[in-house]
């Protein structure tokens, strides 16, 4: 199967990113921009919900990332964290 290939820049990403909406069990979260020490684009999500279960309410961890397919793979350029460590 060919690799998907990333259709933006790593400069694209980081000028025009914006958060993005999530819902989830009815509760509204912001997923932040963020570059992964993976070197991949995306976004994530790091807090904590209630949920019902059979009328208990149970408090749950949320980690959730979304990540761009095919950004990891893109090339490293200046303003990245890992072009700054490889020049160090």
């Amino acid at each position: 199967m060919a690799k998907t290939t990333c259709p933006i820049s790593r400069s694209q990403f980081r000028a025009k990113a914006q958060p993005v909406s999530v819902t989830i069990n009815g509760a509204a979260f912001q997923a932040a921009v963020k570059e992964f020490s993976t070197g991949s684009l995306g976004w994530n999500i790091n807090g904590k919900t209630i949920i019902d279960v059979g009328g208990t309410p149970v408090s749950v961890q949320i980690g959730l990332n979304l990540t761009i397919v095919g950004s990891k793979e893109l090339p490293k350029d200046a303003g990245s964290a890992s072009a700054e460590e490889d020049v160090a």
